[in-house]
């Protein structure tokens, strides 16, 4: 699994439409608030042009591509913190996900219902953050409630975690989002537990008409808003894309090129969602089987062992490491043998991105 992708926003601002486009799935897209009532769930597969050249390459019987999972959620009114709407529903289906696409309305369609008299993207945005921002207030105050008279008992790890815990809710209380905070290794690690919700990244999705795709002023105020709270922005037509996704893939770039698109709606996020997560791609390869593997930057060959097979990490001898761009300038494994390309490391290597890794095990 590469990352799980929670779509969030208020009622009607495309976030089903959105969906469809990523997932080529026929979810229901209505103009009518709360259209989506249970969330739904879409597992694709990370399309990675370095994978499809190993798996030529190696001549492999099968390739694995790496997946992502969206999730599709019910749109998020005003006072959901409180259990407005499908208040309580909404968030508890958001805290597990890895990062937050938040998808913000940047069109006018006076057919499709809003819950605002004005079009605001940025005043849109704020309103789920601090919808957010008071959930999560509610479960700092309520985990410090039940530290607090633990650490009546004199223990000093409670005690620490107490005054920690006092610290976050104060800056929380400040409507400051958690990922935007310096946080010590105590605070760390209660926000991992509790799995607050504005600890996570965000992208943010503008979603816009074909008329305003390369020039939309509410995009540039949203793109401007995100920088504020690092967080991409990331502008497309999601009933465009959604359109598009339901054609062969041969088709698609031509449709793409046409609105001046190089390419799809699930690219970018995926892209994004890589980096605001700092993930990387690694690659391993055989007879068998060209397998895509994803794991945190700064992994070392040791556990990036382990996400292959529990026995690997246990048996790790070396793994022989080989330049996807190395194999792509020169052709074949045995050249690369011949020049001198592929390279052994012991247990203390850091993979990088596009890393081709052999494993040797006892």
């Amino acid at each position: 699994m590469g990352f799980q992708c929670g779509l969030v926003g208020l009622p009607n601002a495309g976030k089903s439409t959105i969906f469809n486009a990523i997932t080529s799935l026929s979810v229901e897209a209505s103009s009518y608030p709360f259209c989506t009532i249970d969330p739904h769930n879409g597992i694709v597969p990370l399309e990675d042009p370095r994978l499809d050249f190993i798996f030529k390459n190696m001549g492999s019987a099968k390739k694995v591509s790496t997946t992502l999972e969206f999730m599709d959620i019910a749109g998020l009114v005003k006072g959901a913190s409180h259990g407005e709407g499908l208040g309580n529903q909404f968030l508890s289906h958001i805290g597990h996900v890895d990062a937050i696409a938040h998808v913000i309305r940047c069109f006018e369609d006076q057919n499709v219902s809003h819950p605002y008299e004005t079009l605001d993207p940025v005043r849109d945005a704020k309103d789920v953050t601090l919808e957010l921002i008071l959930k999560d207030m509610e479960l700092i105050d309520r985990r410090l409630s039940k530290t607090r008279t633990a650490a009546k008992t004199g223990d000093a790890v409670l005690k620490k975690n107490m005054n920690a815990l006092d610290h976050l809710y104060n800056q929380v209380a400040n409507e400051n989002e958690i990922r935007s905070l310096n946080l010590s290794d105590t605070q760390h690690e209660l926000v991992r537990e509790m799995n607050l919700l504005t600890a996570k990244p965000v992208i943010l999705i503008a979603n816009v008409d074909e008329n305003h795709l390369h020039n939309s002023p509410h995009v540039r105020a949203l793109t401007e808003y995100g920088a504020s709270i690092n967080a991409p922005c990331l502008p497309f037509c999601g009933k465009a894309q959604a359109e598009i996704a339901e054609l062969d893939q041969s088709d698609q770039l031509e449709f793409l090129n046409a609105m001046g698109l190089e390419e799809t709606a699930l690219q970018k996020i995926v892209r994004s969602g890589y980096e605001i997560l700092h993930l990387i791609t690694f690659f391993t390869a055989n007879q068998n089987e060209t397998h895509a593997w994803t794991i945190p930057k700064g992994t070392p060959v040791l556990k990036a062992a382990a996400k292959v097979h529990t026995d690997f990490e246990t048996n790790f001898i070396k793994a022989e490491v080989v330049k996807v761009t190395d194999l792509k300038m020169h052709g074949s494994m045995k050249t690369l043998h011949d020049h001198g390309l592929i390279t052994v490391h012991g247990k203390d290597y850091v993979v990088e991105d596009g890393d081709l890794l052999l494993f040797r095990v006892r």
